[in-house]
């Protein structure tokens, strides 16, 4: 029998460390050490240090595996970094401790809060986060490429009142919603994103064209929708050279369908799994640019985003042919998406998570709800809220809570009070579930400047207000 001694001294010249694996480490030494000698003892004991050891001692390399895993989780800033806030009193204090963790991620350069800004999955809606060389598919969010798109007509406002039912039918036909909702073959549109050769990158994008073909130039649920309304000019806008007046324009607010929420739950799967981030950060977990699933992401999301820009363009073709006249402008902007910019002299990774790119210059859509207006706007470029503005009036309710709170009474009342006409949609699109638009954008008068005003007329969502699919 071997009585050869082992001390804590010799386990930690070995590479073992004070704490509770140590100490099963010198029981396990002495158990080893009646049938063995000290040096094999030993390198028996550094093997499982190692992971190389295929012996018994499952308990004991069990212990150090589990606190391997914890000692690769990424550490955060102890202190996150400030960031800014627009219309602080209006934004709830869910979406400003997600904002903090976010500052505190160690690839975070900058970040801000727009005003319509309320608690999400990750990063809040209404969030901006520049990273340095680091791609957060949670930044960028489920529905990718999310955006909206205004068509301006040259046709006069009387002209509408003239023709309600005619813009109700053709509004109807021209639009499919919700989760799930597609074209038979025979009734596909074309386009030529779908010749877009990230197709082809790999077998899981490769797999999704066909849902995105059958897709192609529908809307999503939730708050997606298309809708009539009339646009004023309360001056001569010369960069868009159109006169001070009241016109015609289509409204539309959808994204890249089921295609990119496939897209963003493959990668953030795949994010969580490389990226080990402390349990509370966990839906930021992030891919580094450099890295081949980094370079993935980038393109499918850039893919998406395409996608979702086509699925507009085809209703905006389909309605204009339709009701004729001639297109004046058209704008259109995405949020839910991430950009290579720079910010404080070196290039970022911008997430606009529901927000709005508000450059100088940058010209962008911000609605309000189904009754509340919308402003074409023009962004000022103000580095503090680092090109943003926000995307929306935001939620005031959550859909649960607008459902139990609202009665379908007073969401008819409301809607007869603004002359809307709405198809489809549930009592959580209600536009008492909102905040008030008209607060928003008195938050954000740093921000953009007021080109002109949208007011809805008929809007056209979801039938039963279903989510993406």
């Amino acid at each position: 029998m071997k009585t050869n001694k082992i001390t804590a001294k010799d386990l930690m010249s070995a590479g073992y460390k004070e704490g509770k694996i140590l100490g099963k480490a010198l029981s396990v030494a002495e158990q080893l050490l009646k049938d063995m000698d000290g040096d094999t003892v030993i390198s028996m004991l550094t093997a499982v240090l190692d992971d190389v050891y295929d012996g018994e001692l499952s308990e004991l390399r069990d212990m150090v595996l589990e606190d391997r895993k914890v000692a690769d989780i990424i550490v955060l800033k102890e202190q996150p970094d400030k960031f800014a806030i627009y219309g602080e009193d209006n934004i709830d204090a869910g979406a400003k401790a997600q904002m903090a963790i976010a500052m505190a991620l160690p690839v975070s350069r900058a970040g801000a809060l727009m005003p319509d800004a309320h608690q999400g999955y990750g990063l809040p809606i209404g969030g901006v986060l520049a990273t340095h060389n680091a791609v957060i598919p949670y930044g960028v969010g489920v529905d990718i490429g999310c955006r909206m798109a205004l068509s301006i007509f040259d046709i006069p406002a009387i002209h509408f009142d003239e023709n309600h039912d005619k813009y109700k039918r053709e509004l109807i036909a021209h639009t499919r919603f919700g989760a799930g909702h597609g074209f038979l073959k025979k009734e596909r549109a074309q386009h030529a994103v779908l010749d877009n050769d990230a197709f082809n990158m790999t077998q899981f994008i490769s797999q999704l064209k066909d849902k995105a073909y059958s897709q192609l130039g529908t809307s999503g649920g939730g708050n997606h929708f298309v809708e009539w309304g009339i646009i004023e000019f309360s001056e001569r806008d010369e960069v868009l050279n159109i006169d001070k007046g009241s016109y015609v324009a289509l409204l539309t607010h959808s994204g890249s369908r089921g295609m990119g929420a496939q897209i963003a739950g493959h990668y953030t799967r795949l994010a969580k799994e490389i990226c080990k981030l402390p349990q509370h950060a966990v839906n930021l977990a992030y891919l580094d640019m450099h890295s081949e699933a980094g370079q993935e992401y980038w393109l499918a999301m850039n893919l998406a985003g395409d996608y979702a820009s086509a699925c507009h363009d085809i209703i905006h073709q389909k309605l204009a042919k339709a009701m004729g006249g001639t297109l004046l402008a058209k704008v259109e902007n995405h949020h839910n998406f991430a950009w290579k910019e720079k910010w404080g002299g070196e290039e970022v990774i911008v997430h606009r998570k529901g927000a709005t790119p508000a450059g100088k210059g940058v010209m962008g859509i911000i609605p309000g709800s189904m009754t509340a207006p919308g402003f074409l706007v023009r962004g000022k470029g103000l580095e503090n809220a680092i090109n943003s503005a926000s995307h929306g009036a935001g939620r005031l309710m959550s859909r649960t809570k607008a459902i139990s709170n609202i009665t379908k009474q007073e969401m008819s009342a409301i809607l007869k009070e603004n002359k809307v006409t709405l198809i489809g949609a549930g009592l959580d699109e209600a536009p008492m579930a909102y905040k008030d638009i008209n607060v928003v954008m008195d938050a954000q008068q740093e921000l953009v400047d007021i080109v002109a005003k949208f007011q809805p007329r008929i809007v056209r969502m979801a039938d039963d207000g279903s989510k993406e699919d």
